[in-house]
């Protein structure tokens, strides 16, 4: 994003520390990697830096930085869950423990002090992982100094992908860990850790990840960044400056006396991913970035991540690998994806990816490899760290994960350091490259760093390999069934995507999740309901105050007039707009006009109110919608992407929300008039006929019993019933 380049002190200037390691003579100063709007968006100092490893140590610093807050905390994530606890075992300060709780206790023992939290108004597709209702939970119930706010604007299957803290403009964390569920871990990654368990008290696999922790300048532009965020994702004029611009940089007591650094006073590059959109240009740094550094690598290229499938990061890394001089590449990832969605989109890519780098590796010097905890009882460990260091040159971390989305579509933060030939910085970046190896390896850092004294990388990794807990080797291909998918599945963002009938059954309770019993249940109280109307009609005064013929008569009298139908129409998509019951409309219109005209009236007037109600979201946009519906919005996915037209068949089949509901949250996403009238019509229609049907042949069974009634009756209401049944089931494949 757009920010103010301020000139600071150049990283190859005479360190200020105490640092002996710094040469005794100049070194050469290297051409730097860092170009304005080109490579990186802003060039800052940072009195410290540091590279923190697994959220364990991460959540555990952030907590004590935020106690420490004095003006202002800002909070951007992918993901954000009130119920985090940042330290799982019981923090020693006396403050709750959940994340919300946490950052109440903040506002109400310090006036002087806002709070900002920024999510990513998430899509559907990643709802299965999410924390449900976080407008409520993050938003209403908070202190009048907490604000939260989601962040939907962007083109249409993107996400905002960064994951930011600001404290007081002066201390800033940048990586790839999230606050929210399922990412704390220690380094140790013990297979059965009794502290690595979500806040439905489930275990999940070891996670590994990392974080930048700086301050100086460079966290006040980090700042700026994140003000923007929120100024571009807020309505309100009030909102867009939530308080006064940053204050001028102070060193003193924000670092925590604790937190050792790996290295003081350097330069930091500020680098984004930013998609075009809303007449911005797209702004592609990181890729550019990745591309250079491995063009300017000499002896090895270090690089882990969640995603290894970035097309134009991949092609940069084979015509490196085909050059006589190529360097090392040693690629760290998770053994496989999670989910077969994942396995089939971006393992895909991914084994076809390798591939390529195989093919042109032609001297050995490429391998990939995943960190296993190994054993009978070993677990894999969930690589979700994103960063690469290019020899001792150049180290970068972030949000980017290395796939496509993350280069050009999703909003993204990197910060890299650059030694450009300085001793010191060198120094600093091998050590935290060795530190991550002996980690992943079991070893010391003095270890690796020894063998890296006289091996190459890969060369290095085999030598050091030992034991259960270890790096092992990977070659994924693709398989022969997935194949003909490869070319197909770029489109894909493939951070924990959900399949729509998994979706349905999160939406569902066990109870409600049974649907031939619950259509079942569904047709009884309807047909009791019919023979209770038609005794009270026999056998009580009722008829004699509104005849049942009378009022049907006169309805018929109405559909028969030249314009009545019109009317029937017009009356019923107002009833279905302003939240009457559509299922009860659609039994009505079979009830009084028969099976052929009442299926053309609810038709017709469902899908008027379709558009109607959908408009309406659409002008009303996000948050007033949010605002109308309450809770059930958020189960409605406002960023349905590619599986727009899947999804809302999902929803006219089995109706999660009301009608209107449904209708309002799809004009206010943006899905596409025609893939949503298709999925509406798709959905609604085979339902629409057999109800009308059915009712208008329950009624006339009652009033004149017969057998062949009866039997046309049952006949219609279980094909209503496989109906359903049948297209739940296809989907589920479908999806």
């Amino acid at each position: 994003m757009p920010m103010t380049h301020n000139t600071t002190t150049d990283a190859t200037e005479p360190p200020t520390t105490t640092d002996t390691r710094a040469a005794t003579r100049p070194a050469p100063i290297a051409p730097s990697l860092l170009r304005l709007h080109e490579t990186c968006e802003r060039k800052e100092h940072a009195h410290h830096f540091r590279i923190l490893i697994d959220a364990a140590e991460y959540f555990a610093t952030l907590r004590t930085a935020m106690i420490r807050a004095r003006h202002s905390i800002y909070i951007v994530g992918w993901d954000i869950d009130s119920r985090l606890q940042l330290v799982p075992g019981g923090a020693p300060d006396g403050l709750p423990a959940p994340l919300a709780e946490f950052l109440c206790a903040l506002a109400e023992a310090n006036r002087q002090l806002r709070i900002y939290v920024l999510a990513w108004d998430f899509a559907m597709l990643y709802a299965f992982e999410r924390e449900w209702l976080p407008v409520y939970k993050l938003g209403w119930r908070t202190h009048r100094r907490i604000r939260f706010r989601q962040d939907g604007r962007h083109p249409l299957g993107a996400s905002h992908h960064q994951k930011i803290v600001a404290i007081d403009d002066r201390l800033a964390f940048v990586g790839g860990i999230d606050l929210t569920g399922s990412r704390w871990d220690t380094p140790a990654h013990r297979p059965h850790a009794p502290l690595r368990r979500n806040a439905r008290d489930t275990p999940y696999q070891p996670m590994h990840d990392v974080q930048a922790m700086f301050d100086g300048p460079a966290a006040q532009a980090v700042s700026l960044l994140v003000r923007e965020r929120w100024r571009r994702a807020t309505a309100r004029a009030a909102d867009a400056t939530p308080d006064p611009m940053p204050r001028p940089d102070d060193a003193a007591g924000i670092w925590p006396a604790d937190v050792a650094a790996d290295i003081e006073s350097v330069e930091l590059g500020i680098s984004v991913t930013q998609p075009a959109f809303e007449g911005r240009p797209l702004v592609a740094q990181i890729q550019q970035l990745y591309i250079d550094a491995i063009a300017a690598a000499k002896r090895s290229i270090y690089i882990e991540n969640q995603y290894f499938t970035a097309s134009r990061v991949g092609t940069a890394l084979a015509q490196r690998l085909a050059d006589a001089d190529s360097p090392d590449v040693a690629v760290v990832g998770p053994q496989r994806t999670s989910g077969w969605l994942q396995e089939a989109t971006m393992g895909v890519l991914r084994a076809r990816l390798h591939g390529v780098l195989k093919q042109a590796d032609r001297r050995g010097r490429y391998a990939m490899y995943a960190p296993t905890t190994g054993g009978a009882h070993g677990q894999i460990i969930n690589v979700h760290s994103k960063l690469m260091t290019v020899d001792d040159d150049v180290l970068i971390v972030g949000s980017a994960n290395l796939n496509n989305r993350s280069m050009v579509l999703d909003t993204e933060c990197n910060i890299t350091l650059e030694a450009r030939g300085d001793p010191r910085i060198q120094a600093a970046i091998a050590s935290v490259r060795n530190r991550l190896l002996a980690e992943h390896l079991d070893i010391s850092p003095a270890q690796v760093q020894a063998a890296l004294r006289t091996q190459r990388l890969n060369e290095a990794i085999a030598h050091l390999r030992h034991g259960e807990r270890t790096l092992i080797p990977l070659d994924p291909v693709v398989s022969g069934d997935l194949e003909d998918l490869a070319s197909h599945v770029s489109v894909f963002d493939a951070e924990a995507p959900v399949a729509p009938h998994e979706l349905v059954r999160h939406f569902l309770p066990e109870e409600r999740s049974r649907p031939l019993m619950g259509r079942l249940l569904a047709l009884g109280t309807l047909a009791l309901c019919v023979v209770v109307l038609a005794a009270l009609w026999r056998f009580t005064p009722l008829r004699d105050a509104v005849s049942f013929a009378t009022l049907v008569h006169g309805a018929q009298r109405v559909h028969a007039s030249p314009f009545g139908p019109f009317a029937i129409v017009a009356l019923y998509a107002i009833a279905a707009s302003i939240s009457v019951p559509v299922t009860l409309l659609i039994a009505v219109s079979g009830f009084v006009f028969g099976a052929l005209w009442g299926s053309a009236y609810a038709f017709a007037g469902s899908m008027i109110a379709a558009c109607v109600t959908y408009y309406a979201g659409a002008s009303l946009g996000r948050d007033a919608v949010r605002k109308l519906a309450g809770s059930r919005i958020n189960r409605i996915s406002e960023k349905l992407g590619k599986k727009g037209f899947i999804t809302v068949i999902v929803l006219r089949v089995v109706p999660v929300a009301p009608f209107t509901i449904i209708n309002l949250a799809a004009g206010a996403s943006h899905i596409s008039l025609r893939a949503y009238l298709a999925g509406t019509v798709l959905g609604m229609t085979p339902g629409i006929v057999l109800a009308t049907t059915f009712a208008h042949q329950l009624v006339a069974a009652v009033r004149h019993p017969s057998l062949a009634g009866l039997a046309l009756v049952a006949l219609i209401g279980a094909a209503l019933v496989g109906l359903s049944v049948a297209l739940q089931r296809f989907l589920a494949r479908r999806s």
